[in-house]
């Protein structure tokens, strides 16, 4: 004998795949089985991308430390080298908003940085 195919169990699963496909376009928000697909993909680009996200941030973090440091008259290698030799520990999110924020402090990592250079970097 074939199984039912429209029970209450049935229709509140469909009914909460639907809920979860809300805001997407055509038909992948109201018919089950392309909902269903479109749902895993979804969650597997929301996977990817918040490992991406951390990769993104990390970039622009640099991208503001380097800015910052060649007004200064130095690059952005020269300084973290400095900054490691001189046993500050800072990761480049503090130092980015530093940057931004307070140009006094970083004008002193800086020099803190420059007087610490490795002599392969003077």
């Amino acid at each position: 004998m074939v199984r039912a195919g429209s029970g209450k169990t049935l229709a509140a699963r469909r009914k909460r795949t639907r809920k979860l496909t809300k805001g997407f376009r055509l038909s992948r928000h109201n018919l089950f089985r392309q909902a269903i697909v479109t749902l895993i993909r979804s969650r597997v680009y929301a996977f990817r991308d918040r490992r991406v996200r951390k990769r993104d941030f990390r970039r622009l973090w640099i991208v503001r430390i380097n800015a910052a440091c060649r007004a200064r008259g130095m690059r952005y290698s020269a300084f973290i080298a400095g900054l490691t030799n001189a046993m500050i520990i800072l990761n480049r999110k503090s130092l980015s908003e530093i940057a931004i924020h307070d140009p006094e402090t970083f004008d002193k990592l800086v020099e803190i940085a420059k007087a610490n250079l490795p002599a392969g970097l003077k």
